[in-house]
C-alpha cells in the first residue's frame, strides 16, 4: 500500500527531471528564496536579499499571489508559484482564522498551513527554480525547499527568521515559553516537548519523504533531516540565545536582525498627537492581530500612568471598532514601527521575533504577552536577557499587566539588558553578515564539487 501511495505521489510530479548544479563562476550568483507567506517572513528574508544584492548578486524570491506586491515594493524579483490552490485575497482569509485561535489550536492551524504550503513547493518549487536559473537556495526553516534543492543537486543554506531549530535538548521547543536548562530533568523535558512537537508534525513528514522517496532521495528519518548540512544561518544575536555554558550546534552562525528600513512600506502616521510623556507603544504584530479583548486590557493596564499609549492595530481591526478605550490612547490601523521605536519607553509586543528584535536594536525593553507559535520561545528569550517581563495570556488581567508595565518602567535593570543587547545588535550588520556567510559557504561547496 505504502508502495503505491509513493507512487501515485510521483506521477504528481512527474515532468521534474533530475538536473545537477553547475558550478557557478566566481563573482555574481543567482540565488533563489522561499519563505513562509507572511509578513514577520518577508521582511527579514527580504532584507536579506538586499544585502546579497549590494553585494553584487541577484535574488529572485519564489512565493504565493499574496506576497508579490510587498515583495517587489522592497526591490526583489519575484516568482510565483501556487496559483491554482493560493489565488489572490486567500492569505487574508488565512490569517482571519488565525486571529480567532489560541495556544496549542495555533501550533496545530499553522503547522497545516506549513504542510499545505510545502505540498505545493514540492510540486512547483522545481520547475519554477529551473526556468529562473538559480544556482543556489536560501530556505526559511518554516518551509521545505530544501527538498528542492536536494532534487536538483544544487546547494541550500537554511535561513532562521524565527529562533532557530535547535536538535538539542538543552533547548526547549521554539513553540514553549520555557527557559533552557542543562540538568537532566529539564533536558528530559525538553526530549518529550520535542516528542509531542514530533507527533503533532508527523503528517508532514510523511508526505515529504513520501516525495523524497518518489524523486530517489533519502527519506527523512530525524527532524534535523530537514535542515541544511552546509549551514544554518539565524537572525538571531547570540547575546540574545539563552545563556548555556555549553558549546553551540555545529553548523549554526548566530548574526543579528535582517532589517533594511528603506524596503518597509511608507506608513502615514499623526505626528503631531504625541505628546511629550513617555511613549508607551502596544502592537500585537500583523498575524494575531485580532483580539479586541487584549487590546482593552492594555488600554485599562495603561489608564493614569505618566505615558502616553499608541497601540497599533496591525491590520487586524479598524480603530472604529473598538470605540473608545480606558484612557483615551491613541489607536491606529498601522504604525511606522521602526520610527516609533526610536521614541518608546517601552513596547507591549506578543514576542514576535521581528518587533522583539527591532525593539532591542533601539534598547527598548518589553512586557511580553505571547499568544502562540514562537512567540512564547521568544518571550522567554527576553526574560532569560533581563530585558522585560512575560504576562501568560492565559492569566492576563488589567491589574497583573499594569504591574509588570510598572515594573519594567521603574527599574532601570530592564532598560540596561535592553541597552546591553542593543550594543551587541549594533556591533553586526545582521544581513550583511548573512550575506558574507551565505558566499563563504557556498565558494567552500564549489571547492569541494
Amino acid at each position: 500500500m505504502r508502495c503505491a501511495a509513493i507512487e501515485r505521489l510521483g506521477k504528481r510530479y512527474e515532468g521534474d527531471l533530475e538536473t545537477v548544479w553547475e558550478r557557478p563562476k566566481k563573482g555574481m550568483m543567482r540565488f533563489g528564496a522561499f519563505c513562509f507567506p507572511a509578513t514577520g517572513h518577508i521582511n527579514p528574508m527580504t532584507a536579506l536579499a538586499r544585502s546579497l544584492e549590494l553585494r553584487g548578486h541577484k535574488v529572485i524570491l519564489f512565493g504565493i499571489a499574496d506576497t508579490e506586491e510587498r515583495v517587489r515594493a522592497a526591490g526583489i524579483e519575484f516568482h510565483c508559484i501556487g496559483a491554482e490552490e493560493y489565488p489572490a485575497g486567500t492569505l487574508a482569509r488565512l490569517d482571519e482564522r488565525m486571529a480567532d485561535l489560541k495556544g496549542i489550536a495555533t501550533l496545530r492551524f499553522t503547522l497545516e498551513r506549513v504542510r499545505n504550503t510545502a505540498r505545493m513547493v514540492l510540486r512547483d518549487g522545481p520547475r519554477a527554480v529551473r526556468q529562473a536559473g538559480v544556482e543556489a537556495l536560501l530556505v526559511d526553516e518554516a518551509d521545505f525547499a530544501g527538498n528542492v534543492a536536494d532534487h536538483l543537486g544544487m546547494p541550500w543554506i537554511s535561513i532562521a527568521l524565527l529562533p532557530p531549530l535547535l536538535h538539542d535538548d538543552r533547548f526547549p521547543p521554539f513553540w514553549l515559553g520555557w527557559a533552557a536548562r542543562e540538568d537532566w530533568l529539564g533536558r528530559l523535558r525538553n526530549r518529550l516537548a520535542i516528542e509531542l512537537l514530533l507527533r503533532i508534525g508527523a503528517p508532514i513528514f510523511r508526505e515529504i519523504s513520501a516525495q523524497r522517496i518518489a524523486w530517489g532521495l533519502k527519506p527523512y528519518e530525524r527532524p534535523e533531516d530537514g535542515l541544511s548540512t552546509l549551514a544554518q544561518i539565524t537572525q538571531l544575536p547570540e547575546e540574545f540565545e539563552f545563556p548555556l555554558r555549553g558549546p553551540k550546534p555545529p553548523g549554526l552562525y548566530y548574526t543579528g536582525p535582517f532589517v533594511h528600513a528603506r524596503q518597509r512600506p511608507a506608513v502615514e502616521f499623526c505626528w503631531e498627537r504625541l505628546d511629550r510623556r513617555p511613549l508607551i507603544y502596544a502592537s500585537l504584530g500583523t498575524f494575531q492581530n485580532g483580539s479586541e479583548t487584549i487590546f482593552r486590557v492594555i488600554a485599562e493596564a495603561c489608564e493614569g500612568l505618566d505615558a502616553q499609549l499608541l497601540i497599533s492595530l496591525g491590520g487586524g481591526l479598524d480603530p472604529a471598532q473598538l470605540g473608545p478605550l480606558a484612557g483615551a490612547p491613541l489607536v491606529v490601523r498601522f504604525a511606522p514601527q521602526l520610527e516609533i521605536l526610536k521614541l518608546a519607553a517601552l513596547v507591549i509586543t506578543h514576542a514576535g521575533i521581528n518587533t522583539a528584535l527591532e525593539s532591542l536594536a533601539e534598547g527598548v525593553p518589553m512586557v511580553a504577552v505571547p499568544l502562540g507559535n514562537d512567540q512564547p520561545g521568544v518571550a522567554a528569550r527576553v526574560a532569560a536577557r533581563g530585558a522585560g517581563v512575560v504576562v501568560s495570556r492565559h492569566r492576563l488581567t488589567p491589574r497583573r499587566l499594569r504591574k509588570a508595565i510598572r515594573l519594567v518602567l521603574e527599574h532601570g535593570s530592564y532598560r540596561e539588558a535592553a541597552r546591553k543587547l542593543q550594543e551587541a545588535i549594533q556591533r553586526i550588520d545582521g544581513p550583511g553578515r548573512a550575506a558574507e556567510l551565505i558566499e563563504e559557504v557556498v565558494e567552500r561547496q564549489r571547492v569541494r564539487v
